[in-house]
């Protein structure tokens, strides 16, 4: 793969660092900064999205929706005929769904569980009635919007899979995909990476993992509702196995430094959540980052097979770019992205495209 980037098909952009929820599994919550790019530096990636080629514009954060000016930059994006997906808690969905059906081409909500487990991980009472209000009101405007889940599993939810699938459906959502929680890298506004005892409280101990290979065996009768094959579901029991070093990690296939970019609230730019930055937006164009010395340096170097990082990581982008997802509003495009807090993932469909992170 070329070091130097002559396009980048997907980016990922942070446009407010804090979040309306205190989930477990994650520290976005814990950032007082109140960091957001301003809706003048969010207009002029607009030039920046045309010279690169991107295809699809993804949206994560914190929460997105707490921006103060999100709208006006994704009717920009529709005008230019680019893919815009929003990453959300869904708390704000109610009050954002006239703009959200007009300009955006997909939502996906984090989903942890059914009611009670979902507001237990999300740590904010009556969370599930939130995202339910607000998926309601976006389905009223536009009962076609394609509105998905994303589920992070861990050990308050894992024997639960089953029953977190079939309260999507209950939302009349379009599909649910599931990714294991990251607890060891300095991602989502961890400083310094979780210890032991830390990490301990939500990954899965051997029994718990015995139970979640029962649970992702129920998955199948969820049908193609359900994104990910069982093949690409052992990844999460992998996933927890490698961590009690019952096995060893195996980085998934991935190709995210070459394809995408992750460009934060405070204009840090990663290859992808998890690796070290490779720039800053406040100093020079995302061109310039994309294409400066330390991410041709990056690029060159990282074997995905053998790096410690992508080893351990709970997702992965493998875009083929022979087969680029066309905009077209209403469409039916697999490939999901979903930034989890905890976790993150591009969840490829069954037939094909094997896009994460």
């Amino acid at each position: 793969m070329k070091a130097v980037l002559e396009s980048l098909p997907v980016l990922i952009l942070c446009p407010h660092s804090r979040c309306n929820c205190r989930c477990m599994m994650c520290n976005i919550w814990k950032d007082v900064s109140g960091n957001e790019l301003s809706t003048e530096q969010l207009e002029r990636y607009i030039d920046e999205v045309a010279s690169l080629a991107v295809e699809w514009v993804v949206l994560s954060g914190g929460e997105p929706l707490m921006h103060s000016g999100l709208s006006r930059f994704c009717y920009l994006l529709r005008d230019r005929g680019i893919r815009t997906t929003i990453l959300s808690t869904g708390l704000l969905l109610e009050r954002n769904a006239e703009w959200l059906v007009e300009t955006v081409d997909d939502v996906i909500v984090s989903l942890d569980g059914p009611p009670a487990i979902h507001d237990r991980i999300r740590r904010v009472q009556g969370a599930f009635w939130l995202l339910e209000r607000g998926v309601h009101a976006v389905q009223r405007l536009a009962p076609e919007f394609k509105i998905s889940a994303r589920c992070t599993v861990q050990r308050e939810n894992h024997a639960a899979l089953a029953a977190t699938a079939r309260t999507a459906k209950g939302l009349g959502l379009h599909s649910i995909s599931f990714l294991a929680v990251d607890v060891g890298s300095s991602a989502f506004n961890r400083p310094i990476p979780w210890g032991p005892d830390r990490q301990n409280e939500l990954v899965l101990d051997s029994e718990q993992i015995q139970r979640l290979e029962a649970e992702l065996d129920s998955l199948q009768s969820e049908g193609p509702f359900v994104v990910e094959s069982r093949d690409k579901l052992q990844r999460i029991v992998s996933h927890f196995r490698a961590h009690l070093g019952l096995c060893e990690p195996v980085a998934p296939r991935c190709n995210a430094p070459w394809v995408s970019a992750v460009v934060e609230a405070d204009g840090t730019v990663r290859p992808c959540f998890f690796h070290r930055p490779i720039g800053s937006v406040r100093e020079q164009n995302l061109l310039k980052v994309i294409n400066g010395p330390e991410a041709i340096q990056f690029r060159e170097k990282l074997d995905v097979e053998t790096d410690a990082i992508c080893r351990r990581c709970v997702c992965s982008l493998n875009w083929n770019s022979s087969r680029p997802l066309a905009h077209a509003r209403g469409s039916e495009r697999e490939g999901h992205y979903s930034r989890a807090p905890g976790a993150a993932s591009l969840q490829g469909d069954r037939s094909g495209q094997d896009a994460s992170c």
